[in-house]
């Protein structure tokens, strides 16, 4: 029989199996990823070239029930392989990314296994054990900061990239990486000379003003426009969206204060 059908049959999964996904999981959501997690995987059927994502949600009925449900959700879609688990009441699906076993598409087929009122969270996709890590604590991370992005539990999946600035306020080196290298690199990343990230600094210190921004830097308010365009097209968060200009500011804040 095939490994990863064995591993995650909603009617067939045997107790040593179960113990095996549990262990594994524990694994990862401790961050660790070495040889022995990856010989882990490979018992559950796991190869060693994934890509994979997770998504995590309050159980919408006893936990085993919930877990089978994700299981068959991913098995409805063509895939073969599913590693579940309950983690401070979240429980947690990581899948490989193959047929139709894509994010939005396994995300919305697993909704009903989860809580209807609570936010339901969806990491990005990664590769190999080591980013089957940073899957399971992104999408456990996004559940933990649901609370302090507004609308979060109206926007089901609420995507790990969309939870950047909680997520390292919780500690989450894997965001705050994120925002450093990605966010606040790409404002820098022209050099000194460079007047993105001066001027998204400005404007954002003004409270979203681009007349004050404009005097505070001597230009001209569209030579502001143009800028703040710029980066939004470079960086991808617009600085005159206040949820986006949230992300901006604490990406170069972590930022500046990595360059100390």
């Amino acid at each position: 029989m095939n490994a990863g059908r064995n591993a995650n049959s909603v009617s067939d999964i045997g107790p040593g199996t179960d113990r095996l996904e549990t262990i594994a999981f524990e694994c990862l959501v401790a961050g660790l990823h070495d040889d022995r997690v990856a010989a882990l995987l490979h018992a559950l059927g796991w190869s060693d070239d994934f890509q994979c994502f997770a998504v995590a949600g309050a159980p919408g009925g006893p936990v085993a029930q919930t877990r089978q449900q994700l299981r068959r959700a991913v098995r409805d879609l063509g895939g073969t392989l599913t590693l579940t688990g309950l983690h401070q009441g979240v429980c947690v699906a990581l899948t490989t990314v193959q047929a139709a076993v894509t994010p939005e598409v396994t995300c919305t087929a697993m909704m009903p296994a989860f809580d209807a009122s609570a936010a339901v969270a969806l990491s990005p996709v990664r590769k190999g054990v080591a980013g089957a890590v940073v899957a399971v604590r992104a999408a456990l991370s996004t559940m933990a900061a649901t609370k302090a992005v507004a609308g979060s539990e109206s926007v089901r999946p609420l995507r790990a990239e969309d939870a950047l600035p909680e997520r390292a306020l919780l500690g989450d080196d894997d965001a705050r990486n994120e925002l450093i290298a990605s966010v606040y690199g790409s404002l820098k990343e022209a050099g000194p000379d460079d007047p993105t990230l001066g001027t998204v600094s400005a404007f954002l210190d003004s409270g979203g003003s681009l007349e004050t921004t404009a005097k505070t830097l001597n230009v001209h308010p569209n030579t502001v426009r143009y800028r703040l365009k710029r980066a939004a097209d470079t960086t991808g968060w617009d600085a005159t969206n206040p949820r986006e200009a949230y992300v901006l500011r604490t990406a170069i804040a972590l930022g500046r204060i990595a360059d100390a």
